[in-house]
Formats: structure tokens, C-alpha cells, sequence
């Protein structure tokens, strides 16, 4: 038990150089500061979700650093698109949000892309579920999106030719057992959808941040991993819930407001490769005023005690998810089958 405990505060090696995180930020500080000076903050910020596509670069030849980078931005743009397409109904956006989901984690899992891994992807999915549909906005929205991953792809590009990121060493091997891969990713879309329909069904105001809670916990490579990151995540929630009541009761407006999203998302990068718990203190906040802050300035008791009931719900859905998908004996019978099934195929 005493090193479970100790294992919680260790700090990680970082797994990409600091200067990644100041690129990154470089891409989403443009359109916030264009969004602040033109007055259309609520468009920027979808377009600063867009530049995160940068984090998914590898450390390859810059071919293939920029193919790998144009991909990515493709599925954030589809899955944002589907979600959005789907949001006219609960029921079709839970099953758009399983299946983009499976998809999306198989396809991580199989090509062993590292850290975030699905997680945008279906980040991008739950927030265009739940956003309120309006069908003449979608290509406006998705164009937003997209502005903000091909601006993300022209700095890589720049920073590519600046900087020559070394290869990681050793290098991740990739799993080939594709009836694992295919429950496994069966196991986090269920868990992913499913909570995304159980916080509709309650009626949560912002049901988005249970699936996204849900999908950051079942990232875990193992069940250790997976309870640790959702100690962290509802530890960091309520610490990070204390830091953005003190940054929303400055009152931050126009400049600040873009200054504080810059700070944030840069601290973010930093911390998040070397302790996840440390990051979620202000990701916290960096979320609220993505989410919260171009619709009010104030924090409310009642807004506090709304999201950390969101996120422990979805850290809750998640923690059985990963449980479920980490048991020895679970998901062993059904690999079996699943294994005969594609060997009889090949046969034939």
C-alpha cells in the first residue's frame, strides 16, 4: 500500500522535449489573440481546439512527421463533424460517439501512437454531440476547427526545419493481437458512449465532461495506471477547482482573458509529460474557461459543485471501464473466439 501511495507523487520522465509545449502554445495563442481583437472569442476557441493537433507529432523524418500531422487533423475534423452531425438526437449521437470511439482507439492502439493517443479525438466527438445543433453552423464550426489544425500543421512545419527532434528510445512495439485491440477498443467505446447517454438521460447541463472524463482515465496501459490517473484527475479537480475560482474572480476580460487560456495551456504541456495529477490543477481551469468563460465571467458555488460532480462521475464510469477492460478473465473468452474466428478467415 505504501507504494501504491508513493507511487502517485513520482514524477515522470519527460517523454518530448519543454520546446514542444512552447510551439504548441505559440499555435494556440493566434487565433486567441485574433478572437479577443475581432470580438469572437466563442469562434477562436474552436479553433484553438484545432491547434492541438500539434502534440500528435512525431519524432520521425519531417515526410513523415507532416503526413503523420495531416491524418490527425483529418480525424479531429471528422470526428468533430460527426458529433456535430449527430447532435439532433441522444440515442444517435451515443452510438456515433461508440463507434467513433472504437474506431478511433483501434487505430491508436494498433499503430501505438503515444500520449494524448484518442483522447482528442474523442474529446472533439463528445463536444460536437453537445453542442446546440443548428445545421447551417456546422460548416462554419467544422471550418473553424480546421483553420486551427492546418495553422497547427504550418508551424510544425517551420519547427520542423529548425529543430530535429530526436527518435524515442526504446521504441513502443505494437500490438498485433487484433481481437485484443478490437475488444479493448469495443470496451472504452461502450464505457465512453454509454456515459455520455447516462449524462444526457440525467440531464446534466454540460454532459460532454463525463465521456471526456471517462476516456482520460480508461487511457491507462493498465489497471495500476488507471486508478492512479483517477486518483489524479479527481484529486487535481478539486485543487484545480480552488486556482480557477481565484482566476475568475479577477474578472478577466478581452487581453487577460486570451493571456490566462496562453498560461494555462503552456503550464499544461509542461507538467502533463511529467506528473498527470499536477497538469489536471490547471487543466481545470484552462477547461472552464474554454467551456465557461465566453459565456460568464463569475464563477458560481453552484457551477463548482456541477463540474466536479461531472468529472467524479465520469472518472467513476471510467475506473469500471478500465477495470472491465484490464481483467485477466473478462475479456479471455471472447478473444478465444475471436481469434479462431480470424484464423478459420485466413484459411479460407
Amino acid at each position: 500500500m505504501q507504494q501504491k501511495i508513493k507511487s502517485l507523487f513520482i514524477l515522470n520522465k519527460p517523454s518530448r522535449p519543454w520546446h514542444v509545449a512552447l510551439v504548441a502554445t505559440i499555435g494556440m495563442t493566434i487565433p486567441a489573440l485574433l478572437g479577443v481583437y475581432f470580438e469572437q472569442m466563442a469562434n477562436a476557441i474552436l479553433a484553438c481546439v484545432g491547434t492541438m493537433v500539434i502534440l500528435y507529432i512525431p519524432r520521425t523524418s519531417i515526410p513523415h512527421r507532416m503526413v503523420t500531422l495531416a491524418v490527425c487533423s483529418f480525424g479531429i475534423v471528422a470526428c468533430f463533424t460527426l458529433g456535430l452531425g449527430a447532435g439532433f438526437n441522444i440515442s444517435i449521437a451515443a452510438i456515433m460517439l461508440v463507434a467513433t470511439t472504437m474506431l478511433v482507439d483501434f487505430i491508436c492502439r494498433y499503430y501505438a501512437i503515444p500520449a494524448p493517443g484518442n483522447f482528442f479525438f474523442v474529446f472533439l466527438a463528445a463536444l460536437g454531440c453537445t453542442l446546440p445543433f443548428n445545421l447551417e453552423l456546422i460548416p462554419a464550426r467544422v471550418g473553424l476547427v480546421a483553420l486551427g489544425c492546418m495553422l497547427s500543421c504550418l508551424i510544425a512545419f517551420f519547427y520542423s526545419l529548425c529543430v530535429n527532434l530526436p527518435a524515442p528510445n526504446p521504441v513502443a512495439a505494437t500490438e498485433k493481437n487484433i481481437a485484443r485491440l478490437f475488444l479493448q477498443s469495443a470496451v472504452i467505446g461502450f464505457f465512453v458512449g454509454g456515459s455520455y447517454l447516462l449524462a444526457e438521460i440525467i440531464g446534466l447541463q454540460k454532459p460532454y465532461w463525463v465521456p471526456i472524463s471517462c476516456a482520460a482515465i480508461m487511457q491507462g496501459a493498465n489497471f495500476t495506471l488507471v486508478w492512479q490517473r483517477n486518483i489524479h484527475r479527481v484529486a487535481g479537480t478539486v485543487l484545480g477547482m480552488g486556482l480557477a475560482w481565484c482566476i475568475f474572480s479577477q474578472s478577466l476580460q478581452g487581453w487577460s482573458f486570451a493571456l490566462a487560456i496562453i498560461l494555462l495551456f503552456f503550464i499544461v504541456e509542461l507538467l502533463v509529460v511529467h506528473h498527470y495529477g499536477l497538469a489536471v490543477i490547471f487543466i481545470t481551469p484552462l477547461t472552464l474557461l474554454l467551456a465557461e468563460g465566453s459565456a460568464s465571467r463569475t464563477l458560481h458555488e453552484s457551477l463548482v459543485v456541477t463540474r466536479l460532480g461531472d468529472i467524479a462521475l465520469g472518472s467513476a464510469i471510467g475506473f469500471v471501464g478500465g477495470w472491465v477492460m484490464h481483467h485477466p478473465k473478462i475479456l479471455l473468452a471472447p478473444e478465444s473466439l475471436l481469434n479462431k474466428y480470424f484464423k478459420a478467415k485466413d484459411q479460407h
